[in-house]
């Protein structure tokens, strides 16, 4: 398999798992939900809670994968930041 795809499609994933964590994470926010006027709207904050909990450990995972998937790029960058301070613009 293309490793190019492979990366797509971690980042992909990963942008989802971050978009539904975040929009669940601010569901169960009640102070936020009340500054945007939404403190009639009952909702079930146990599901949403189970979902944002599942959401974020996948996120979690996805990013181990992608920094796993990076780790030549983030060797060869960390080297070159820490080696020579000197030839940075």
């Amino acid at each position: 398999m293309n490793i190019q795809v492979v990366k797509w499609t971690v980042n992909v994933l990963m942008g989802i798992t971050f978009l539904t964590s975040f929009i669940t994470g601010i569901l169960k926010f009640s102070l936020l939900m009340r500054l945007f006027g939404l403190t009639d709207v009952i909702l079930p904050l146990a599901r949403i809670s189970d979902i944002h909990d599942w959401f974020g450990l996948a996120l979690g995972i996805m990013v181990g994968i992608h920094l796993f998937l990076n780790r030549k790029w983030i060797v060869v960058m960390t080297k070159k930041i820490v080696t020579s301070p000197n030839d940075r613009p």
